[in-house]
């Protein structure tokens, strides 16, 4: 299902299908019926989750200027898909893609699978020209500097379906970014420099608003909660968790269970009247809360919203971009922090948590509501969902300022059931064996500068986030297989270097 305000039946990607008017009406109703027929194998994908929109050919730079603005002005399209089914004279795209506003993917691809060696003829060649077509497209793309995605392969292969759905997922991603609104509740964590950042520049180039709330206007809403919804809310997590006999009715701790009940229902309230879909808060400044939010932050995450802890907005933007991408797709996204390594030879793994805030999304097992005592922030006893990330493949990214520029970085890694369990350890959880290894990732990331905090997804993978990237224009570092230690500070000055320079004076 998608979240409640990633809707992916609201979306659509237009296709645009290029040629010239060199070859006639014959020959341009054929290019016509045959980008349909591959449109019409798109949009049928199930890796592709956004309707796939055909738009007539075009063969002259008016109608490419024209479709393009149509695009730009239509809030459905989040995004083109561009081919060359023949020659189409690049110079005539070069007006249309000056004006283009939206995510561009080049599909590099030819109406048949296998050549017809026996009955090619230069009516055949002259039909399906896509090999230098799209060449002289790429040129094109390249000499104006526009950011796109490159697919190629035929639309019927499985992994070129998957590529175009994941960059489909990534402009639903920016979408959710351009459109994002954040509630901080109180300010960042004191003293703590990486969840600083320049809420300016964020809505410049990433189109999110992050603004402050005291936290007491929330705790007037948490005070409304009445006890018809409280209860309502009781019921479904007797249903939906294993509730720990001190939090069930008649359990001497139940009055906890329903104040944090009430916080979401308080909580939600807040989000749904103000149209934001990410939050922070910080344990330094609760107000009239009774509790840190824990059970409710977690529950919120699993419905598509992004949280950060500490004050964190990047990463609540961050958690928020990953849900929007990943709707629909087992797994999920969620808060994360490095907190603890086991560092066995030859077996070292990352104990990732945080204080309550994680998100159930990463397991498919039930999680147990408990209560335990937190030493901070000195409010009553958090109610929280207790359970550890279901083992496979994940990332890990985090979202963070240098000063000039963003900078994502991310570790693809693999998440294992610990090697013993942990019983006294009261949150949600996760351990992960992070590629290629743990000395060579750990020192990688440490070089680049990656925050703390993170978003870890289960949902979508390494390839979303660098479409994601390369869409809004920010620098991904990127931690995988194939990251070599000997390279890693070369490349972060490389990166620099380049950013500095593409950003211009």
């Amino acid at each position: 299902m998608t979240t409640p305000f990633t809707d992916y039946s609201e979306f659509e990607i237009w296709f645009f299908t290029g040629s010239q008017g060199l070859y006639g009406e014959e020959t341009l109703r054929q290019v016509a019926e045959q980008s349909q027929r591959l449109v019409s194998t798109l949009d049928a994908a199930d890796a592709v989750p956004v309707r796939i929109v055909w738009k007539p050919v075009l063969t002259d730079a008016e109608a490419i200027r024209r479709a393009v603005l149509d695009a730009n002005s239509d809030d459905r399209v989040i995004g083109v898909i561009t081919w060359m089914h023949t020659f189409s004279p690049a110079k005539m795209w070069i007006a249309g893609l000056q004006e283009l506003a939206k995510p561009l993917l080049h599909l590099h691809t030819q109406a048949n699978v296998e050549l017809p060696y026996g009955e090619i003829d230069f009516d055949f060649m002259n039909l399906n020209q896509a090999a230098h077509g799209d060449r002289e497209f790429g040129y094109a793309l390249t000499r104006l500097g526009i950011r796109r995605k490159t697919v190629v392969g035929h639309v019927t292969n499985p992994r070129v379906q998957q590529r175009v759905g994941t960059w489909v997922r990534a402009a639903v991603g920016r979408h959710a970014l351009a459109t994002l609104k954040v509630a901080r509740f109180g300010d960042n964590m004191r003293q703590v420099a990486v969840t600083e950042g320049d809420k300016t520049e964020a809505q410049a180039k990433l189109g999110v608003e992050v603004n402050t709330w005291a936290v007491n206007e929330l705790v007037a809403l948490v005070d409304q909660a009445t006890d018809a919804q409280v209860s309502e809310l009781v019921d479904e997590y007797l249903e939906r968790y294993d509730v720990v006999p001190e939090l069930r009715p008649g359990g001497e701790r139940h009055q906890s269970l329903r104040d944090g009940a009430a916080i979401e229902v308080g909580l939600r309230a807040f989000l749904e009247q103000g149209g934001f879909g990410a939050f922070t808060d910080t344990f330094e400044d609760l107000g009239g809360l009774k509790q840190l939010p824990g059970l409710a932050v977690q529950r919120l995450m699993a419905d598509g919203y992004g949280f950060g802890a500490e004050g964190d907005w990047k990463t609540a933007v961050l958690v928020r971009a990953a849900n929007a991408m990943g709707a629909g797709l087992p797994g999920g996204a969620s808060l994360m922090e490095d907190y603890t390594y086991d560092l066995v030879e030859g077996k070292e793994a990352i104990l990732g948590a945080h204080m309550l805030e994680v998100s159930p999304a990463l397991t498919s097992a039930k999680p147990s509501l408990e209560i335990h005592p937190l030493g901070i922030g000195g409010k009553d006893d958090p109610v929280r969902l207790v359970f550890t990330a279901d083992p496979g493949p994940a990332v890990v990214v985090s979202l963070a300022d240098l000063r000039d520029r963003f900078r994502l970085t991310a570790n693809v890694v693999d998440v294992i059931e610990p090697r013993a369990p942990l019983p006294h350890l009261p949150v949600g959880r996760a351990v992960w064996h992070p590629r290629p290894d743990f000395e060579t990732s750990a020192t990688a990331w440490l070089t680049a500068g990656g925050a703390h905090h993170t978003v870890m997804s289960t949902a979508v993978g390494l390839e979303a986030f660098e479409d994601l990237a390369r869409m809004v224009g920010i620098e991904l570092f990127v931690i995988n297989e194939h990251t070599r230690a000997r390279d890693v500070e070369n490349e972060v000055r490389w990166n620099q270097a380049y950013w500095r320079l593409a950003s211009g004076i």
